[in-house]
């Protein structure tokens, strides 16, 4: 079903939450608990093919636990640490505009050298 174009131009405008983000908010508010993939996946509306990579590349980065076949929040401290970061970039990005990989390239080319 098609949609105005008004609300097409406001998506992109929203500040969409990622699907990790989803999943460590759920479980961060759920932590006296450990779920399978796909209850996380219906809770979150988080598509199924799409849970399991999500899952893992949080729990690389210690957000998460895994003990098959459940998974619950990872260490609280990284946690904050994470969402921490996660906001001050958003904030900076808001502020000072979002960083350039060419303006980082030419920097590190020029020794940090100011062309002005």
């Amino acid at each position: 079903m098609p949609i105005s174009i008004d609300e097409f131009e406001s998506r992109d405008a929203e500040k969409r939450e990622t699907n990790a983000e989803r999943v460590v908010r759920f479980l961060a508010r759920n932590r006296d608990r450990a779920y399978k993939a796909i209850e996380i996946a219906e809770a979150t509306e988080i598509n199924e093919n799409s849970i399991h990579p999500v899952l893992n590349r949080l729990e690389e980065r210690g957000l998460v636990r895994h003990r098959e076949p459940y998974w619950a929040i990872g260490d609280l401290e990284a946690v904050r640490d994470a969402m921490v970061f996660s906001s001050t970039a958003e904030f900076l990005d808001d502020t000072l505009g979002p960083e350039s990989r060419e303006e980082w390239v030419t920097a590190a080319r020029h020794g940090g050298e100011n062309d002005e």
